[in-house]
C-alpha cells in the first residue's frame, strides 16, 4: 500500500465541491436590461421605439403621452409568448475525464418558455386628465432548464479525474480515469408589476406624469449533483465514489491498525480520503424566494404639429428575498451556497431607469421613431451583503432604438423597428449562472382597426445575441485554466386587442 508515498493532499482535491450555486438561473428579461423587461405589450414587438409614441402601450413607455390620446375610456388586454435557449460552450481539461465527454469541450445548454405573459393596460382621459393603469410581467418572465446541469459546477466533479492518478501512483489498481454525474438545475424567476398614476395635460404642447408601481417578486431554484462514480483500475465498471473512498479509508485503517509505524504516514491519507466520500455525496438545492417593492415613477412630454419628445425616469426598487430553502444537509456545509441558506436575506433590486423618446411625422400617416434607455445597474444591489455582484460592473446598460410605423389605409397599419442592447458585462460579473450579452432585436408587425371602439395587434420580436468570451486562469476556482463562450437566442410572439370606449 505504501511502496509509493506519493502525496494525495493536492490542490486539485482541495477543490472537489459540489458548487450547485442556481442564483439568477432562471429565464431573464426577454427585451430590456438584467433585470427589467420593457416588452409589456404588443406594441412594443411590432416596434420597440415606444419612448416617444402616441398610444395606449404609452401607460408604460410614454406615460406623460397618454394625456394626448382622444378623450374616453381605453383598455387593451395582450398576450405574448417568449422562448430562449442560454448556451454556454465551456472549455476545460478535466471535461475529458467524463465518461460520455470526447473532448475537453462541452455545450450545455438550457431551455427557456414563458408560453403566457399577459399584461393589462388602461386608461381614463377626461379633459386635461389621463389617469392610468398597467398590470404586466416586469422582470424575470419564465423558467429555464439545464438538463445537463452547468460547467460551474461539474468542472468541480472533473477534478475527479486529476485525483485518479495520484490514487494510482498511491496504489497500483486503486486509482480511476473517468467520472460520472447525474447533473440537473431548473429556475424559474416572475416579477409582477401594477402601476397606477396620472397625466396632466398643462397646455396643448406640455403634460407630465406621475405614478407608483409595486411589485410581487417570486422565485423557485431547484438542481442537484448525484450519482457521482469513477471507474477503478480504469476499467469500464463504474461504482459509487462516496462508498468507494470511504472504503479506502477504512482498508488504510486496518493496515495502520496492524502496522503501527505506519500510522503516521496514512493518517493524513484516511483523513484525504474521508473528506473525499464527503464530498461526493449527494447535493440537493430547493429554494424559494418572495418580495414585494415599490417604485415611483416621473415622465414628461412635450408635443408639437411635426414632432414629439418625451422623457420618463423610473426609480430604483429594491428587493430583497429571504430564502425558504429545504436544501440537503450536504448543501448547507458549502460555503459556495451560503446565498441560498434557509433565512438568508438576498437583494434583487430593479435598477433605475431613464428614457428619451423622439417621434417625428414628416408626411401623413408615417411616423419615425427614436429611442435611447439607460439602466442604473451599478446601483441595483444583487446578491449577499457584502458581496454585491452590481459592484462587479462599471457602469450601466444602454440601448438605442429605431422604429416606424405607416398607415396603409384607414383599417390597416404597418410597423418595424431595431433595439440595441449594451451590457456594462466585465469578466468578473460574467458566469454560467446569470447571463446576458450584447444583442440586436428585430421586432415587426400589423395593427388592424376593425372599427372607431376596436383594435387587433400582432408581432413578432427576434433577438440576436452577441458571443461573449471569457478566459480564466482559474476556472470556477479550480486552479485550472478554462474558458466559455456566452451566448443566447430570443424569440417573442404577440397578439392583443385594444378597446376604446
Amino acid at each position: 500500500l505504501c511502496q509509493k508515498n506519493q502525496p494525495i493532499e493536492r490542490k486539485y482535491m482541495k477543490k472537489i465541491v459540489m458548487s450547485v450555486a442556481l442564483l439568477g438561473a432562471a429565464l431573464t428579461a426577454t427585451a430590456g436590461g438584467y433585470l427589467t423587461n420593457t416588452n409589456q405589450s404588443v406594441a412594443f414587438l411590432r416596434n420597440p421605439a415606444q419612448d416617444a409614441a402616441i398610444n395606449l402601450n404609452g401607460v408604460y413607455s410614454n406615460p406623460a403621452g397618454v394625456s394626448f390620446l382622444k378623450q374616453g375610456f381605453h383598455v387593451g388586454v395582450n398576450w405574448q409568448s417568449a422562448f430562449q435557449t442560454r448556451e454556454v460552450t465551456s472549455q476545460f481539461a478535466p471535461f475529458a475525464f467524463g465518461a460520455n465527454n470526447t473532448s475537453d469541450t462541452k455545450l450545455f445548454k438550457a431551455t427557456a418558455s414563458a408560453p403566457i405573459i399577459p399584461s393589462l393596460q388602461a386608461a381614463w382621459v377626461k379633459d386635461r386628465w389621463a389617469f392610468q393603469f398597467n398590470f404586466a410581467l416586469v422582470g424575470g418572465g419564465g423558467k429555464a432548464e439545464f438538463e445537463q446541469g452547468m460547467g460551474s459546477f461539474e468542472s468541480q466533479v472533473a477534478l475527479l479525474g486529476l485525483v485518479g492518478p495520484e490514487l494510482e501512483a498511491l496504489r497500483p489498481g486503486f486509482g480511476f480515469n473517468k467520472y460520472k454525474v447525474d447533473a440537473y438545475m431548473h429556475g424559474k424567476q416572475y416579477v409582477f408589476g401594477t402601476t397606477l398614476g396620472a397625466s396632466f395635460r398643462v397646455n396643448d404642447h406640455f403634460s407630465v406624469y406621475g405614478g407608483l408601481r409595486g411589485v410581487y417578486a417570486t422565485a423557485h431554484y431547484y438542481g442537484y449533483l448525484k450519482n457521482i462514480q469513477v471507474n477503478p483500475g480504469k476499467g469500464t465498471n463504474f461504482v459509487p465514489a462516496t462508498a468507494y473512498f470511504a472504503l479506502g479509508a477504512k482498508g488504510m485503517e486496518q493496515v495502520a491498525a496492524g502496522n503501527p509505524t505506519l500510522a503516521p504516514v496514512l493518517t493524513p491519507k484516511i483523513a484525504q480520503l474521508n473528506a473525499l466520500s464527503s464530498k461526493t455525496k449527494d447535493v440537493t438545492l430547493n429554494a424559494d424566494q418572495h418580495d414585494f417593492g415599490f417604485a415611483p415613477i416621473v415622465g414628461a412630454h412635450f408635443r408639437s404639429k411635426y414632432i414629439d419628445v418625451a422623457a420618463k425616469y423610473e426609480f430604483r426598487t429594491a428587493i430583497a428575498f429571504k430564502n425558504e430553502s429545504a436544501n440537503s444537509e450536504s448543501a448547507n456545509n458549502i460555503p459556495a451556497l451560503d446565498a441560498y441558506k434557509d433565512g438568508k436575506q438576498v437583494r434583487s433590486d430593479i435598477p433605475a431607469l431613464l428614457t428619451f423618446g423622439v417621434q417625428v411625422r414628416p408626411v401623413e400617416g408615417l411616423r419615425l421613431n427614436l429611442g435611447y434607455h439607460h439602466y442604473f445597474d451599478k446601483q441595483a444591489k444583487s446578491g449577499l451583503e457584502g458581496d454585491y455582484r452590481n459592484n462587479k460592473l462599471n457602469a450601466g446598460t444602454k440601448e438605442y432604438l429605431f422604429g416606424a410605423e405607416y398607415d396603409l389605409n384607414k383599417s390597416w397599419e404597418v410597423s418595424a423597428g431595431v433595439q440595441r442592447t449594451v451590457y456594462p458585462n466585465t469578466d468578473a460579473y460574467m458566469n454560467d449562472l446569470s447571463f446576458t450579452t450584447n444583442s440586436t432585436s428585430l421586432g415587426l408587425g400589423v395593427g388592424y382597426r376593425v372599427n372607431d371602439m376596436v383594435k387587433v395587434n400582432a408581432g413578432y420580436f427576434h433577438t440576436f445575441y452577441d458571443i461573449y468570451h471569457k478566459e480564466s486562469a482559474d476556472y470556477n476556482k479550480t486552479s485550472v485554466k478554462g474558458s466559455d463562450d456566452f451566448t443566447r437566442t430570443n424569440q417573442v410572439f404577440g397578439l392583443g386587442v385594444e378597446l376604446t370606449f
